[in-house]
């Protein structure tokens, strides 16, 4: 792999320690992918920001990055961490895990890296364009940053997208090269999707026929910014799908000639969502997975105004989010009915085993993979209207 001189010192330590171990993770996946150089990103997103996923290991590295001087050189934001950092008393965190939390957090900011803490940066102003090499971690920011803004990244984990942070590139290799772009199934869907619940349980189907392939979409119309970064969560948590077109829609749709043909209908939608949850009645419900938009927050509060809540209800999102909607009334409408708009977390980093739930509903698919193997819960799964009143 041809490296620049620049590449080479940092490769060589001549920037310091931290930054000469991020160049030496860099290479070493490139070498593992076959990449002929370093490509220059604008912006990265860093995972693995819950304790949860982190565990004391993952934390002690952070502390070694920090002390070895690691600073980010391009905007970097963070993924999701593992708790409300206003509200997380209030909820019942436990107390060693918030401390955890609150270390980790610290660290990362000490490497010049943005609190953000969501997993939908596009909402809050992070775009990029067509074409743009970034290093995201996120499954499913890397799926709508591929898929619906049409950038170009891989699917990074935590230690790679940080070390690309801090030295600015990531190798040239996957889905940064046009020539992995092209889908390699088409899926015909042959039934009307209108709910983000009816979006999860395509991407979930999809998700398993795919596996790892780039799905191709034909016959899905009119849909909305959020359904799509729901199809394309539940296709990254159900098989690891990294991009996906929609004919139509998406920006770019690029098939192969010898792509898989493969058809939806309603039964197979009917019969997936009976697989991704049980009939009961949910101690939680969260909404938000990826994160909630302020039209989804807005959709919220228009369900719940004036009502009472049958169950605790979580609508998860951005901190400038809910600002956002705190100014236009709908937290406290939210709140009113007996919910909480939580920022900076989400359901599925979140302890919630610990924090005594075994049954939570959502309309996720993503959420609804997740909910059952990471936070041993019964999943209640359906539309935001049948959960949180159920």
């Amino acid at each position: 792999m041809e490296l620049t001189n620049q590449e080479q010192e940092l490769l060589n330590g001549e920037k310091g320690q931290a930054t000469q171990k991020a160049m030496q993770i860099l290479v070493a996946l490139g070498k593992i992918y076959g990449a002929d150089k370093m490509i220059r990103v604008s912006s990265v997103q860093v995972a693995a920001v819950s304790y949860k996923t982190l565990g004391d290991a993952g934390i002690e590295y952070l502390e070694e990055m920090v002390k070895g001087g690691a600073k980010v050189q391009v905007k970097t934001f963070l993924n999701p961490a593992g708790l409300d950092r206003d509200q997380w008393k209030q909820m019942k965190f436990p107390e060693k895990f918030a401390k955890r939390s609150f270390e980790a957090l610290d660290c990362y900011q000490k490497m010049g890296i943005a609190m953000t803490c969501t997993c939908t940066p596009y909402l809050i102003g992070i775009q990029p364009k067509v074409g743009e090499h970034i290093a995201w971690a996120e499954s499913s920011a890397v799926s709508f940053a591929n898929s619906v803004l049409g950038a170009r990244t891989n699917r990074e984990g935590g230690p790679s997208a940080l070390a690309a942070a801090i030295c600015g590139v990531t190798p040239n290799y996957g889905l940064h090269l046009d020539e992995n772009r092209a889908s390699e199934v088409t899926v015909k869907v042959e039934t009307e999707v209108k709910t983000s619940a009816g979006f999860g349980a395509l991407g979930a189907f999809v998700g398993n026929q795919a596996k790892h392939r780039h799905p191709s979409f034909i016959g899905i119309k009119n849909a909305k910014q959020d359904q799509l970064k729901g199809l394309g969560a539940a296709m990254a948590a159900w098989g690891s799908v990294a991009l996906y077109y929609v004919k139509g829609i998406t920006p770019e749709y690029i098939v192969s000639d010898s792509a898989e043909q493969i058809t939806v209908e309603k039964n197979e939608l009917e019969e997936m969502k009976e697989k991704m949850g049980v009939k009961e009645k949910p101690e939680l419900v969260t909404i938000g997975c990826p994160h909630a938009s302020f039209e989804e927050i807005e959709e919220v509060a228009n369900l719940v105004k004036g009502k009472k809540l049958g169950c605790k209800l979580w609508v998860c999102t951005a901190k400038k989010t809910k600002e956002k909607a705190k100014q236009a009334g709908f937290v406290s409408i939210i709140e009113e009915a007996g919910g909480k708009v939580v920022a900076d977390t989400c359901m599925v980093v979140c302890p919630l085993e610990e924090m005594g739930y075994k049954i939570t509903g959502c309309n996720s698919g993503k959420a609804a993979k997740y909910l059952a193997s990471a936070c041993k819960q019964k999943v209640v799964y359906g539309n935001i209207e049948d959960l949180v009143f159920k």
